[in-house]
């Protein structure tokens, strides 16, 4: 099992309809066949830390971390969510055993950027971003 988790912040101004919108469409990413299990809510961590929500999702292995990165929910939805987000910070955690993992997934990242440039600026243009989104260049 690969599970990917985003803390995130809106930004200022966000309206709540848009806010709804947002989480709706990583509601509709979460919801798609490669994931096993997913939860979108509100952060319950330490409020200093500045993050107001999380997006969870799990897949089971390589092959469908693939599929579930190229799946229409998820490049449709990533248009609307990314320009909403005022901060994002990602981790990742496996249960494989593969020391090679780390690398293969970023692979998959790298990829996907070359694939969707434009999607990897819009990443890049989140203040701060962080987390394992490969080499802090998208």
């Amino acid at each position: 099992m690969i599970v990917n988790t985003l803390r995130f912040s809106f930004k200022d101004g966000t309206s709540k309809e848009d806010e709804e919108a947002v989480l709706a469409a990583m509601r509709r990413t979460a919801s798609t066949e490669p994931v096993a299990f997913s939860t979108v809510g509100r952060y319950t961590g330490d409020p200093a830390e500045g993050f107001t929500h999380v997006y969870c999702a799990g897949v089971s292995d390589l092959t469908a971390l693939e599929r579930y990165m190229h799946e229409k929910a998820h490049l449709d939805g990533d248009w609307l969510i990314i320009p909403h987000l005022a901060q994002l910070s990602a981790f990742r955690f496996s249960d494989d055993p593969d020391p090679d993992l780390d690398a293969k997934i970023l692979a998959l990242h790298a990829r996907k950027v070359e694939l969707y440039p434009e999607w990897g600026r819009l990443l890049d243009a989140i203040p701060g971003a962080q987390g394992s989104f490969g080499d802090g260049t998208h």
